[in-house]
């Protein structure tokens, strides 16, 4: 008997699988409608779309009215619209992890997930971009932050503004992520498009294949393509969210004016979307039955990956705190005696233990295969991390440098109609993907499972799998 695998427990669960089957257990999902007429997919996406409205009344209001209906104040000029914003921006920030560095990283492991990490990204981002946009009072004159130059609008955007560099920051990131989460479709859009069996979904994917045929002059311009844009990648996920954090760190509000805010929110926001990732592929792969392409052994590395960035997280604070109290600054200092001990002091609480405490269980193993207790660990992650940003938020603004213009800052039901609506647009776009795209890597798991099995589907001998040249059959 055959020596078994060790990489094909790690990556492809199952051992009756083959090219055929592991192509169907994904293109089923896409072609065969009938299989999603069940109480898994309706009732979120019911939900959601009934969540999307109350956004669109939301924004209604928010039109007509003004941010007036919002809680925002003397002095708390900013509230949910940018609180919610970076934290949608931290969500999206897995996607691209998974998908860029972890490719050029040669990490096998990610080709089961990244193409619904990276969907999610692109969700997020929009979800994201809409807040800054609407924190101005004027979105309809949005362009005006575009270097469109003087000829047309007789002016150049104010480029020394925070407002600017998200503008640019953000339209870069959606660009190239949707550019290389379309790109890495064309394969699989080709693979359904010659699966199909009805007219629609065949043109449907023949139109989004671009004339895919499988040869080898199209798979070097792929590989290719992809390569670039995973460069592009790359640097994005530290540039972006670094760049959100300046729209605090370069002001003098106690508390926002520290050098730690760039690779502390970087941290975060990858924390914040490893935990998203994991709340929606748990119940994805149950659900969908896809237990042998998303193994245990892929929720528990993204366990590990998010209990790293939790302690990234979690030594921000503590250097926060130690900061303030060994600086000298009377105003860091009265600062974070506020957070802690202030009318917001529950918020700093529920803060450390969601983000700091909670997720220290992860270091057992039993816990990261625990699927119902590591889904309770990362909605607490993902309570957390909007919390730190509420916390950096109200909690510094509320009392400044002068007593007398101190206040309170609560959302209003706007603010919280406007939050909790982003998060059905965000269920709405992830469901109608999951039901009329590819969710998984087709191409990239088939090419997986030949890297394990080898050319005829019997396992590799240990050598092959070290790394030990093997020889190949005039038959093959």
């Amino acid at each position: 008997m055959a020596p078994k695998d060790p990489l094909q427990e790690t990556f492809i669960e199952g051992s009756g699988n083959t090219y055929l089957s592991l192509q169907d257990s994904v293109g089923n999902l896409t072609l065969d409608q009938k299989r999603h007429n069940r109480f898994a997919w309706w009732f979120p996406f019911v939900l959601a779309f009934g969540m999307l409205q109350v956004m669109m009344l939301a924004l209604t209001m928010l039109v007509f009215v003004g941010t007036g209906i919002w809680g925002i104040n003397n002095p708390v000029g900013w509230g949910f619209a940018i609180i919610n914003f970076v934290w949608w921006i931290g969500i999206g920030h897995a996607g691209t992890l998974i998908s860029a560095i972890l490719l050029l990283f040669r990490q096998q492991w990610r080709n089961s997930i990244n193409r619904f990490a990276e969907a999610m990204t692109i969700f997020a981002v929009m979800c994201a971009g809409m807040f800054p946009l609407l924190h101005t009072g004027r979105p309809w004159v949005a362009y005006w932050l575009m270097p469109i130059g003087p000829n047309n609008l007789g002016m150049w955007p104010q480029f020394r503004s925070p407002l600017v560099w998200d503008v640019f920051a953000v339209t870069t990131y959606l660009t190239v992520s949707a550019l290389f989460w379309f790109i890495g479709m064309i394969p699989d859009f080709a693979t359904l498009r010659d699966k199909a069996k009805t007219f629609v979904p065949r043109f449907a994917f023949g139109m989004l294949s671009m004339g895919w045929r499988g040869a080898s002059r199209h798979w070097h311009r792929y590989e290719q393509a992809y390569l670039i844009l995973a460069g592009l990648s790359t640097p994005l996920v530290l540039s972006v969210h670094s760049i959100v954090s300046l729209d605090f760190a370069v002001s003098i509000m106690p508390g926002w004016h520290a050098t730690i805010f760039p690779p502390y929110f970087v941290a975060g926001a990858v924390y914040a979307g490893f935990a998203m990732v994991l709340t929606l592929a748990i119940p994805v792969r149950k659900w969908y039955s896809l237990e042998h392409i998303i193994t245990l052994k892929h929720i528990e590395w993204m366990a590990k990956i998010m209990l790293a960035t939790g302690l990234f997280v979690f030594y921000g604070y503590i250097c926060e705190a130690f900061f303030a109290f060994y600086s000298g600054n009377p105003f860091e200092k009265a600062m974070m005696i506020n957070r802690m001990s202030g009318p917001y002091w529950w918020s700093y609480a529920a803060l450390i233990f969601c983000n700091g405490l909670a997720p220290q269980i992860l270091w057992s193993k039993k816990i990261r295969q625990n699927l119902p207790v590591l889904m309770v660990v990362c909605f607490i992650v993902s309570i957390g991390m909007w919390l730190e940003r509420f916390v950096i938020v109200a909690t510094t603004l509320h009392r400044d440098f002068l007593p007398s213009s101190w206040g309170m800052y609560f959302g209003t039901i706007w603010d919280w109609g406007l939050y909790l609506g982003t998060m059905g647009l965000f269920t709405f776009l992830m469901w109608l993907f999951l039901r009329f795209l590819p969710i998984i890597n087709i191409f990239e798991v088939k090419e997986l499972f030949y890297k394990m099995t080898g050319r005829h589907g019997a396992p590799k001998p240990a050598a092959a799998v070290a790394g030990a040249p093997e020889k190949v059959t005039a038959d093959e």
